[in-house]
């Protein structure tokens, strides 16, 4: 039974780290996938595989060698220097977009549950503070909280569209857009969310003591985001071409079905942000302990509050800017990962942690320079 709800843990948190606020939105999906027509349901199918493979492979190779933070692994990848400079242009990436998520928790308080906007990022930020004291543990249990929601969404959402006049057309949909463009898709995608992941996925797989939930997690983890695509795509499909011209088109979708699933939309999003928003702080505090000569206490409270104070600009023009080179590099870094080998299975002594209730396994780092 503790092996059953370890993987379901683990499938939720990897879920969890994939799906952020531009997945609930719909936007990802329609940029993505939705617009390429009928193509998107079988780049939907290779994205899914992607995920289950690639995500599981990471999280395998990242327990093997010990990584404790995403640094570690892209050491492992590409050697000292280039794995330091890569972690280190992800470390920026990552500050960045939680200062955009950070801001974006604060125009939901404001703009539908009637909070003042800084009052908004301090609800967040209080809340996160006392999450991450629960380390990897407290990720985990929000996102078997927040997952099942959103799956639940997800079955309401097609439920729903079966009884729409277009809900056959995600099979027939037609597209001005280039096959090669169709099928670059998925790849970019998952090269992209898997680099941004990376930050949680390492350090979850270097505390999960039993390799066979980490396998079974990341394999129900990969199918659990395939079929939330599928879903989303299913019921813009239904809607095209009128759905594009939405800013969350999604939630033109959720906003027919009643006042009860907007509320449970409005809270998703939410809740999305707020889950990626903790894991990410979580996977970049990791590293910044090995980077940083100050006590890890407070390493995630000057964190938090760069991010608070990156909120108050316009620190999203200046993201705009990095994000490209950033899904460039994360096509290498896939690629990288297509090609590394397993490492054989540690050897080592397994042992729990009682306080937090997480496997350990001590292992021998085989990461070049670290001791």
């Amino acid at each position: 039974m503790k092996s059953h709800v370890r993987t379901l843990q683990i499938a939720f948190t990897y879920i969890g780290t994939i799906v952020g606020a531009g997945f609930a939105t719909g936007q990802e999906i329609l940029r993505f996938f939705t617009r390429y027509g009928h193509w998107a349901l079988l780049t939907i199918m290779l994205s899914s595989l992607l995920f289950i493979w690639l995500g599981t492979k990471m999280m395998v190779i990242a327990r093997r060698i010990g990584a404790d933070s995403y640094e570690d692994f892209n050491r492992h990848l590409f050697g000292e220097k280039a794995g330091s400079r890569i972690s280190l242009f992800t470390l920026v990436i990552l500050i960045g977009v939680n200062s955009i998520m950070l801001a974006g928790a604060g125009a939901i308080f404001q703009e539908h549950f009637g909070f003042p906007y800084q009052a908004g990022l301090l609800i967040t930020l209080t809340g996160s503070f006392f999450l991450l004291k629960r380390g990897m543990s407290g990720i985990m249990q929000l996102n078997s909280l927040v997952v099942p929601l959103m799956l639940t969404l997800s079955l309401i959402i097609i439920f729903n569209t079966f009884g729409l006049p277009g809900a056959e057309r995600f099979l027939f949909l037609q597209t001005d857009s280039s096959s090669f463009g169709a099928w670059m898709s998925p790849l970019l995608y998952t090269a992209f969310n898997l680099g941004m992941a990376q930050a949680v996925l390492v350090p979850l797989a270097r505390h999960t003591g039993d390799e066979q939930s980490l396998v079974r997690g990341g394999i129900l983890g990969g199918i659990g985001i395939g079929f939330m695509l599928l879903a989303a795509h299913f019921a813009m499909s239904s809607q095209m071409p009128g759905i594009l011209q939405y800013e969350v088109p999604m939630g033109s979708i959720a906003f027919r079905l009643g006042s009860a699933v907007q509320l449970i939309y409005l809270l998703l999003i939410f809740l999305e942000i707020f889950s990626t928003f903790i894991a990410n702080i979580y996977g970049v505090s990791v590293q910044l302990q090995q980077r940083l000569p100050i006590a890890p206490a407070l390493v995630t409270p000057l964190l938090m509050l760069f991010c608070y104070l990156f909120s108050q600009f316009g620190f999203s023009s200046l993201l705009g800017v990095f994000y490209p080179i950033f899904g460039a590099l994360a096509v290498v870094w896939v690629s990288m990962l297509l090609r590394a080998p397993l490492s054989p299975p540690p050897q080592g002594t397994e042992g729990k942690d009682k306080a937090k209730g997480i496997t350990i396994v001590a292992v021998k780092p085989v990461i070049r320079g670290r001791k």
